[in-house]
This record gives structure tokens, sequence and C-alpha cells, in this order.
């Protein structure tokens, strides 16, 4: 059976506070459960564009204090000056932690997360700081280190719920299926519209081969978020491991409505026509997903299986070929190769591909049958 592949997204959000008489442009950076608004530029207006975003905001003591701070300072401008903003001395831990979020955000985590131990190193009891150097951590592919820092967070504010998602993410990482459904669990129960943390553990349970326990927590987050391309992604995916191919079309059909440019899922439903026996357009998907990412090995992988199967086993080995030069440790490319140059008589590189998969991974049950066929055989 062919297998499907698993993505998974992050957003940002960008937005105008609009006063009376003033407009405040910036940014909502994620940090946490709630965003925090980066000023860029305030100008005043004798009145609002039409096109200006409106929004009614209570006017609570914090607004007041936003607001305040907004009229104090020196950098009231028709333009927002990130320049002046990023090279500051930063001095406070919220002004470290905001300087951490700029860079994490560019994805250069080691300046990130020193600025995120800079702001803890002014306020030990800053969650978010060890929230937001948590995400810089996993964003290395440090999960130990990225665990801990979660777990601090919640231990200074147990309803974050975010923390727990995130946390469940590195343990989902590191393979610890159990640990991670267990925080994904709990981040539901502080927040049951949190949409990612339905997908999330749709997905783990997904990973333990749990399949029907996946597609109930993947339609939960469609639910909430029907615009969620790689829930149905990832509920295909479980659909085709299940047998269920026509489901599997379905929901991928739908992720490339929402998300044209998604390779995974031209892959993905490629794998679902190719187990349906749809060779041809199993290829023109791979096809596509090929056309949107030149260097994705796996399609090139399933493409060449389903010209193996189509008896094409000159474009079959061409394409194995070219999966093997962008990942070399693709096993599953030097087994399709190998039986096609076998269907075509090449008993020699057949073996020799088969014992280079068996190299990759010696428990490649196909590799050892095939290859054991070949030796018995003297060829």
């Amino acid at each position: 059976m062919l297998s499907g592949d698993v993505d998974d997204k992050s957003a940002q959000a960008i937005g105008k506070f609009v006063g009376a008489q003033a407009v405040i442009t910036g940014q909502f950076i994620a940090a946490g459960d709630a965003y925090r608004f980066r000023a860029q530029s305030v100008h005043v207006e004798s009145a609002v564009r039409k096109t200006s975003t409106r929004l009614d905001v209570q006017n609570t003591a914090k607004l007041r204090r936003l607001l305040a701070a907004l009229r104090n300072s020196k950098t009231v401008s028709r333009a927002a000056d990130y320049g002046a903003a990023e090279n500051a001395a930063p001095t406070t831990a919220g002004a470290f932690l905001d300087k951490g979020l700029l860079f994490a955000g560019r994805g250069e985590f080691d300046t990130a997360i020193a600025f995120f131990t800079d702001a803890i190193k002014l306020d030990p009891n800053y969650a978010s700081a060890y929230y937001n150097r948590g995400n810089a951590y996993s964003g290395k592919g440090d999960y130990d280190r990225a665990i801990a820092d979660y777990t601090q967070a919640i231990k200074l504010d147990p309803n974050l719920a975010s923390a727990y998602n995130n946390r469940g993410n590195a343990y989902s990482d590191k393979g610890d299926y159990d640990r991670a459904i267990a925080d994904y669990t709990q981040a539901i129960k502080i927040d049951p519209n949190l949409a990612f943390a339905y997908y999330n553990r749709g997905t783990a349970y997904d990973d333990k081969g749990d399949y029907d326990r996946a597609i109930a927590d993947l339609s939960q987050a469609i639910k909430l978020d029907p615009n969620l391309a790689f829930a149905y992604n990832n509920r295909g995916a479980a659909y085709n491991s299940k047998g269920d191919y026509d489901r599997a079309v379905t929901d991928y059909t739908q992720a490339i409505k929402i998300d044209t440019n998604d390779a995974r899922a031209y892959n993905n439903r490629g794998s679902a026509y190719g187990n349906r026996g749809d060779y041809d357009r199993a290829i023109a998907d791979y096809t596509q997903a090929i056309k949107l990412d030149p260097n994705y090995a796996f399609a090139y992988n399933n493409r060449g299986a389903a010209y193996a199967l189509k008896s094409d086993y000159d474009r079959a080995i061409a394409d194995c070929t070219q999966a093997t030069k962008l990942d070399p440790n693709l096993a599953e490319a030097y087994v399709i190769r190998a039986a096609a140059y076998g269907s075509k008589g090449d008993y020699d590189q057949a073996a020799a591909d088969f014992s280079k998969a068996l190299g990759i991974d010696p428990n490649n049950a196909d590799a050892k049958q095939m290859l054991e066929i070949i030796r018995r055989q003297g060829r």
C-alpha cells in the first residue's frame, strides 16, 4: 500500500487598532494564549479612512495604559520604523521578550533563546518567556530543553493551554505519543475550542495506528476550523491507512481546494488513487507534487512505484534514481528500483539495490525476501 505524508503549519496575525482620531498600526505576536501588540507607527487623522479596520475595544485599564504609553512615545510617525525598534537596547523583561519573538519569527533561534533567557533573568516568574524559549528550542530540534521550558511555563501558569499543546508536540517529535496525547488532552480540557490540540492529538493517534480515534479528533479540528487544510490531509492519511481510499481521496481533494500549493496533499491523493489501482491519476498527482516541490523525494518514489505497477520499468527506475539522489537513505526507493531492474532481467543490479536497501533498513522484509529469491536462483 502506498503511504501518505503529514504536515503541520503555524500562523501570524497582522492588525490595526483604531482609536479616536488616531490610527495605531502594528503587529500581533503570538505569546502563549494571548497576543502581544507591537506598535509600528501612530498617526492622527481628521477622519478614519473607510478602508481602515474598525474595532470596538472595551475601555479597560490595560487599554488606557497602552494608549498613554503610545501618546508618550517619541517615535510617532506615518511610516513604520522597524529598524529603530529592532536596534533599540531592551531594558525590561517585556522588551527582551519582544526581541526574542522578533528573532524567533525569523528562525534565528539561538539569538531568540538568548533574549528569552535575559527576560527570565529579569523576571524568573515570566511564564511567557519560558513558553517562547521552549518554542525556540523546539524549532532547533532540542526537544528535551523545550519540554523543560514548557513544564516551567505550566508550573507558573497552569491554564496555559498552548504550553500543554506545544509540550505535546515536543513529546510527539520524540516519539513519546502517550505523553503527547496526555498533554493534548489537558490542552483541550483548558480550551475545548483549541482546534490545533485536536489536530495534534489526532495526528498522534494516527502515529500510534489508532486510526478511528485519529479520524474523530481530526474531524473535531475541522469542525472548529473548516479551513484547516492539513487536518483534511491528515484525516485522509488515516482513511488511507484504514483502506478507505474513497474517503481519503475526498479529504485530500478538500485540502487541495483550500491550499492549491500543498504538494503533500497531491502526493497523498496520488497514494490513495494508486491504492485504488488508478495509476494514471496517481501519476498525475505525483507529477503535480513534484512541480510544486522539485525536491520532494517521496513523490518521486511514489511515482516510480506507480510506473512500476504499470510495467513502465524505465520510468520507474528514473524516478527512483532521482528519489535516492534527493534522499540517499530512502530504502523504499532502492526496493522499488530493484524490483524494476529484476523485471527487466537485470538481476545483478536488482541484487545490488536490495542489498543497499537492507544496509539502510536491515528489517526491510521485501528486500530480504527478494534478495533471498535472487540468491537461491543463483543470479
